[in-house]
């Protein structure tokens, strides 16, 4: 009980634009990996690197690491609209706990089945993982807000939330290699979940579905 009253202890609340910060940090990775290419080995995750290697780091900078301008890009506008809004809720502190939480998890636990699948030459790389934690936040702290899907097609935030989840298990079990992680995407919301559960006591069903825990 004591320790769970540790866990939940808040945060002074404080709100610092700290979203802008990490859209910062990603834009100048981005444009030191272009510069100098040979970066991206030492800073995207590779189980080789990070288990023969030594560089566990990677499990944490693999997230500012993006491989082209789109996927910089759609992770960052993710970023823009859902973090703020996340940030300005939870306040700064806490949103930046989410997100490079949720961020290393993703990686270490993306590791771990990399390792346990046999697989070694790849290159994990981009904020997907903790932008998806940070949606799913949205979708919680903001469950009736309706999300424009390519602009045109409006879906509440939960719902938008569930079919996403349904749609990277569907890649995921199908086998479909499209170089997305899929399975990252997943650990994402999961973190996130589980985040708000143990931080908060909030069960995002209750939330969506109805009932105030």
């Amino acid at each position: 009980m004591a320790l769970l009253t540790t866990i939940r202890k808040p945060f002074r609340y404080e709100f610092k634009n700290t979203a802008f910060i990490l859209i910062g940090v990603n834009l100048l990775v981005f444009l030191l990996t272009n510069s100098s290419p040979n970066l991206v080995q030492y800073l995207a995750l590779n189980p080789l690197y990070v288990m023969r290697g030594g560089m566990f780091w990677q499990v944490f900078t693999y997230q500012f690491v993006h491989g082209g301008i789109g996927h910089l890009l759609s992770n960052m506008i993710g970023l823009f609209f859902f973090g703020l809004a996340v940030e300005r809720k939870i306040g700064s502190k806490e949103f930046v706990l989410l997100y490079l939480l949720s961020g290393t998890l993703c990686g270490i636990l993306s590791l771990v089945v990399y390792l346990a699948s046999g697989i070694s030459y790849v290159f994990l790389m981009g904020a997907s993982g903790a932008v998806f934690a940070i949606l799913l936040a949205y979708a919680v702290l903001y469950p009736r807000s309706i999300i424009y899907l390519w602009a045109i097609i409006p879906i509440p935030a939960p719902i938008l939330i569930i079919g996403y989840a349904a749609l990277e298990t569907m890649h995921l079990v199908g086998g479909r290699n499209t170089g997305v992680a899929h399975g990252t995407h997943l650990i994402g919301f999961a973190v996130s979940w589980i985040y708000f559960l143990v931080r908060f006591g909030i069960n995002p069903l209750h939330v969506w579905f109805g009932k105030r825990r």
